[in-house]
């Protein structure tokens, strides 16, 4: 697999000697208590600001502010004017556009598409206080308030959009969200290290449209830069080019909403460069333009997953929010993250295509720290963990037995139809882990609320507790 930089290895941006903020600003009252005259990046999210690592815009915040950015937090705006989207003045670098933890037509309706009621991510579980396809309406206020500033579309609605897809709500062939929000980029997957180097090049004045480099990136293009070889994917391949300066062309947008072989055709191909090992860059044709997407972003290491979820949340919600309850965060406000991805490859199952099929595990002694924490700092804890676990939790440490294979491997889930030979399955650090966990001081009880894979086990597993 191809190296990657350390994700804290960047020299920090001048604004680091501002310190940490007790939570990141989201009025101009703030950032004057902060010293700020303007922050560097905004975050637009759907959902309530919650300065918790479960919560998205925490942890894209928190990381861009110990890189030494100015991090402003516009958290469920007024949609119908760009008036809310001006409220914290002109970002210095970019507006970063997410829907929230949910793609928006979800959370606000049911598989029978009838209007929720309610949001979790609300304060009050309020419903109604995002807008339909979220991420479409919030970049085109965020350009109606500053024309100028770079749009950067991030989280799972937008990484689940980026190509041509089918929609189920309005039951045709969308196209890709970048044309529709009119963004200047989009990030995909787990984004902390191209968002990072994003910024960091945009702060040394480089122009987001010459920044076509970053792994885990989408963006709009004309024509084909030198150097690159094109495969035409409807067409037999006789040669052999070297994978990393090739690019596969799908059937383009106009086609596959036409034509269901050609839409099946564009999503194998898509689900098949999805390991960054190998994966090949894409383009698809939108008219006379290209959405381009850049191959899948490198697994974070232990190391820097730990740092990660080591940042200075307070672990609350704003504290403009009062006394109003967020469903979701009284959820999980006494959980701890261990692990992202799945191996899985389920098709009707967002992860693995979001968050990747290489499994992403925090090590032992950062997991027991923040169980520390949530201990020492949480109000109302009561001795019980809600959830230690992830996307898959009992996937934490497993994976591919040689580095080598895994690059070269092509499957598109290590369980089906029959679990890997190349796959480690050994569960006994994670049972190690929790006997850990448990034996904690001031831990009475650790549950697993996450999901659990039957299925990741070549043999039956018997444990006394």
């Amino acid at each position: 697999m191809p190296a990657a930089p350390d994700l804290f290895s960047y020299r920090k941006h001048w604004a680091h000697k501002l310190g940490t903020a007790p939570q990141l600003p989201m009025s101009r009252a703030e950032m004057d208590l902060l010293g700020w005259d303007a922050c560097d990046v905004i975050i637009v999210t759907g959902d309530a600001y919650v300065d918790h690592p479960s919560f998205g815009m925490a942890i894209i915040g928190r990381l861009l502010e110990a890189q030494g950015f100015r991090v402003g937090i516009i958290a469920q705006p007024d949609w119908q004017s760009a008036t809310d989207f001006q409220r914290l003045g002109r970002p210095t670098l970019f507006f970063g556009i997410t829907a929230g933890n949910m793609d928006s037509m979800v959370n606000r309706y049911t598989a029978d598409r009838r209007l929720r009621g309610d949001d979790a991510y609300s304060p009050g579980g309020e419903g109604g206080r995002r807008p339909d396809r979220a991420v479409i309406v919030y970049a085109q206020r965020a350009r109606e308030a500053y024309k100028e500033v770079p749009i950067v579309l991030g989280g799972i609605e937008a990484s689940l959009r980026r190509i041509a897809h089918y929609d189920y709500w309005s039951d045709q062939v969308r196209r890709s969200i970048l044309v529709d929000a009119k963004a200047d980029i989009l990030l995909y997957g787990n984004a902390e290290r191209a968002l990072v180097e994003l910024a960091h090049r945009l702060a040394k004045r480089e122009s987001i449209a010459s920044i076509r480099d970053l792994r885990g990136t989408a963006f709009l293009s004309r024509g084909r830069p030198g150097g690159w070889t094109e495969i035409d994917a409807s067409q037999p391949q006789t040669e052999r080019p070297d994978r990393a300066h090739t690019i596969i062309r799908l059937p383009a947008y106009e086609q596959v909403k036409a034509d269901p072989l050609l839409y099946a055709q564009a999503s194998r191909l898509f689900h098949l460069e999805t390991n960054p090992g190998n994966a090949r860059a894409l383009v698809q044709a939108h008219g006379d333009r290209d959405v381009w997407l850049n191959p899948p972003p490198i697994p974070l290491t232990s190391t820097e997953l730990d740092r990660v979820y080591e940042l200075p949340y307070s672990r609350q919600p704003h504290a403009s929010y009062g006394e109003a309850r967020i469903p979701a965060w009284e959820m999980i406000r006494f959980s701890v993250a261990i692990m992202r991805g799945c191996f899985g490859g389920c098709t009707f199952c967002s992860i693995t295509e979001h968050e990747g099929r290489i499994i992403q595990s925090r090590s032992e002694a950062s997991i027991l720290r923040e169980i520390e924490e949530v201990r020492d700092r949480t109000p109302g804890f009561t001795g019980v963990i809600s959830d230690l676990g992830g996307p898959t939790a009992n996937m934490w440490r497993l994976g591919c037995r040689d580095p080598a294979i895994e690059s070269a491997c092509r499957r598109l889930s290590c369980v089906f139809p029959d679990i890997c030979k190349n796959l480690g399955t050994d569960h006994n650090p994670l049972i190690q882990l929790y006997r850990q966990a448990r034996a904690l001081p001031g831990i009475k009880r650790v549950l697993i609320a996450s999901g659990l894979r039957y299925d990741a086990r070549k043999r039956t597993l018997t444990v006394t507790w």
